[in-house]
Order: C-alpha cells, then structure tokens, then sequence
C-alpha cells in the first residue's frame, strides 16, 4: 500500500511548466500570467527546468532562445547574485575609455592656456605629451564645455576686411562714405568761416 501511495503522490506532483506561447506558468492547479517584459521569471523558469528537470540545460537553453554558453552564464550570475543577477545590464562601454576626467580636465586647460588653439593643434599638443585621444574627442569636449571660439563682429565701417577690394566697397556702403564725405565739407566749411 505505501508503495501505490508513493507513486501516486510522484504523478500528481508533476512540476509547472513555462508556456512560452501563453508567457504563463502552467501547473496542475492552474495557472500564472507572466509579464510580457519580466526577463528574471523567464531566465529563471529556464534555469528550473535546466537544473530541476530530466531535458538537462541544452534542452531548456534551446526552449527558451538562449545558446549553451549563455545558459551556464546565467547560471553562475544566478548562483553569485541570486536572482537580481539574471537582470540584463546595459550593454557597450559604461564609461568614457578614451575621453577619462583627467584628459577632459587637460583639454580644458590647453583650451584656456591657448584660446586661439583648434581641436587639432590641442589633440596634437596632448599626443606629443603621451595621452591616446583622436580630434573628434577634443572637438567633442570643446563643444560639450562650450569652449568655441566666438569671433567678435567686425564694427560698421571700420577696415577693409579679408578679401574686400577697397575699390569696390561692398553693396549699402554708400551711405557712410556720403556721411563720411558730408562731414569732410562741414568741417572745411567750418574752418573758411573761421578764417
């Protein structure tokens, strides 16, 4: 008799199973919904039915979309962290590896020992010294500081400029050279009546 119970009692404790297709928890009982966006659940039931079930970890890897080798790293960060570690950390570089705090802090410094400087001359001047940095860093850091240089405007009237031909001044500028001429005859005007 303690036998039949024995059996019994191991077919009517059959283990839930993940319903991929349902994203549920299916067991004899009943059943429990899974979110859609919940990885930890769905990362752990594969551990489960990994570790705990007869298909071994291939099997649950495959049912669950992930490789072999993806499989056992979730299991050494489950073992390591618990469940917490089968989160998904947010891939590519957490830090700046190129652009560090102490070449942003050099950047700056070259910036303001030479205002005048471009990107590339301070990226130069930062290589000749030993640092690893490319110009478009430079220039990314000068832009994220807000360290361009500003040119002030050119005054109205003042100098011939780069590239204007004194001969030929530029279109609007008669105005000023009549005020300028009207001002030349006043002044003569004043001085005959001085006399």
């Amino acid at each position: 008799m303690e036998a039949e119970q024995r059996t019994a009692f191991t077919e009517d404790a059959r283990m839930a199973q993940f319903d991929l297709t349902k994203r549920a928890l299916v067991g004899v009982g009943g059943s429990l919904k899974v979110r859609e966006d919940d990885e930890i659940t769905r990362k752990l039931w594969m551990l489960i039915e990994g570790e705990c079930e007869d298909a071994g970890p291939l099997h649950a890897a495959e049912k669950f979309g992930f490789s072999k080798q993806r499989y056992f790293q979730l299991r050494a960060a489950f073992q390591r962290l618990g469940a917490i570690g089968l989160r998904s950390q947010k891939r590519g570089p957490k830090t700046h590896y190129r652009r560090t705090a102490e070449i942003v802090r050099q950047i700056i410094r070259h910036r303001f020992l030479d205002g005048d400087a471009s990107g590339e001359v301070i990226a130069q001047k930062l290589r000749q010294t030993g640092w690893v940095i490319s110009t478009r860093s430079v220039d990314r850091v000068i832009a994220e500081y807000g360290l361009q240089k500003k040119t002030p405007p050119l005054p109205a009237g003042r100098g011939t400029g780069k590239g204007r031909d004194p001969a030929h001044p530029p279109v609007g500028s008669s105005k000023r050279r009549r005020s300028g001429q009207h001002r030349a005859r006043r002044a003569t005007a004043t001085r005959r009546q001085d006399q």
